[in-house]
């Protein structure tokens, strides 16, 4: 990673992967082409789990024991550090220019990059533990409703489980002063 003071440690990845809407797979295809596709995809300690429709070109793709990196982002925001008034001073005497980049046109964000290979739930069990994990991040509210739901989609469904074998996590955020907060830093 060349921003080492950005670096967050895996605890720090892992939560990123939970607060994160989905993930973006990446694998090669058998031309050597990058195929990427976003995925709702949920985390129990460190596997990963998703799921799709039996067929199509994403489970062709999806063999097991296949390599595979996926991004998640989450925490993404444009920080207000500056009144207009002081920007406007900023420009009128041309000193500390270098703070419009870095502090006004710039994004806060959480990210975390998960390497691992691809490993297909063949059995019911397997399956339908990966199905709860996958609804009990999205729709917690309908787990009275699992059972039923699940029990008629094993049959239609493929679910994927992803073992984490490398994580990296980066961030960059500021403090309520308006610093950015570095080297694992916590507010």
């Amino acid at each position: 990673m060349r921003r080492k003071d950005r670096e967050m440690n895996a605890d720090f990845g892992l939560e990123v992967i939970d607060r994160s809407d989905f993930g973006v797979l990446s694998l090669v295809d058998p031309q050597g082409e990058v195929y990427s596709v976003p995925l709702s995809i949920a985390r129990d300690g460190m596997q990963l789990f998703f799921h799709s429709a039996r067929s199509g070109l994403k489970t062709t793709l999806l063999e097991e024991g296949k390599p595979v990196r996926i991004v998640f982002v989450s925490d993404v925001r444009v920080p207000d550090l500056f009144q207009n008034e002081q920007l406007d001073q900023i420009l009128a005497e041309k000193k500390d220019l270098d703070l419009l980049g870095s502090k006004v046109f710039t994004t806060e964000f959480a990210s975390v990059i998960v390497t691992g290979k691809i490993a297909i739930e063949e059995n019911e069990e397997g399956k339908r533990h990966g199905l709860k994990v996958i609804c009990e991040k999205y729709v917690p509210g309908k787990m009275a409703y699992f059972e039923a739901a699940a029990g008629s989609a094993l049959s239609i469904t493929t679910v994927y489980r992803v073992n984490i074998e490398e994580i990296t996590a980066k961030r960059k955020k500021f403090d309520s002063m308006g610093e950015e907060m570095k080297f694992q830093r916590m507010e």
